[in-house]
């Protein structure tokens, strides 16, 4: 059975999410003279990832909103637990302000998505928020790639979790057979589409030495997912790409 729909991961695999987190970063603390804290902008950079990965976590994990892991990032990676919401919102949006200057998508991914828009419908399935990814993909200028866009936070349910990657299923009809997923973590993304009966596909952009999970096929870039989708194999052989 052929694949029928795409549904892609949006941060590190459309978007450069990690570049422009850096960069929106370092703005920030410079325009806060926050920078003079630390020993390094690096020293400083890997503190925000730390807290944004436990606090993220938790918000995967069903313990707080959306809007609260927010608020918890900022009062952790200040050290101000008692910061009022509105202070923290208010931190927030100043760094979403240097942050967006610096959006941009990698230069894959609309060739990729020109090449793939006549054989395959596509969809998003993020573990971020609606209010959040749509606006992004519309500042990027693809919005109107995607016939669908879900989010962990208003589907109450975040990937790996089955229900997330059937939800988008569901959405486009389809069943989880022939749709592929594809996104940066072997985890979280090609791992838990797999586990829910989807085509999982790791898009593993610095060519991790690490292997991946079984049953699920590594790309190191998206000029790899037109041939990779078009397989004669449909995915019943070993992938080629590793």
């Amino acid at each position: 059975m052929a694949i029928k729909a795409v549904v892609w991961d949006i941060d590190d695999t459309i978007f450069d999410y990690a570049r422009a987190d850096a960069a929106g970063l370092r703005a920030h603390l410079s325009a806060e003279g926050l920078l003079e804290r630390y020993a390094s902008v690096e020293h400083a950079l890997a503190h925000w990832r730390e807290t944004t990965e436990r606090h993220w976590a938790r918000f995967g994990a069903g313990e707080t909103d959306f809007q609260e892991q927010r608020r918890d990032r900022v009062r952790d990676f200040l050290g101000i637990p008692a910061l009022t919401d509105p202070d923290a919102d208010a931190w927030f949006a100043r760094y979403i302000g240097h942050y967006e200057s610096a959006w941009s998508l990698f230069p894959d991914t609309v060739p990729a998505l020109d090449a793939l828009a006549a054989d395959y419908r596509h969809a998003v399935l993020s573990n971020s928020a609606l209010v959040v990814q749509d606006r992004k993909l519309r500042v990027l200028g693809v919005r109107d790639r995607f016939e669908a866009v879900l989010c962990a936070a208003d589907l109450g349910v975040s990937k790996p979790a089955a229900e997330a990657f059937l939800a988008v299923c569901t959405t486009l009809g389809l069943d989880p057979s022939v749709v592929a997923y594809v996104g940066d973590q072997p985890e979280i993304d090609a791992r838990g589409a797999r586990d829910a009966g989807l085509v999982g596909i790791w898009l593993d952009r610095n060519g991790s030495a690490q292997e991946g999970p079984s049953g699920v096929h590594r790309i190191t870039r998206l000029s790899e997912l037109p041939a990779l989708l078009r397989a004669d194999t449909r995915f019943g052989a070993p992938s080629t790409f590793g």
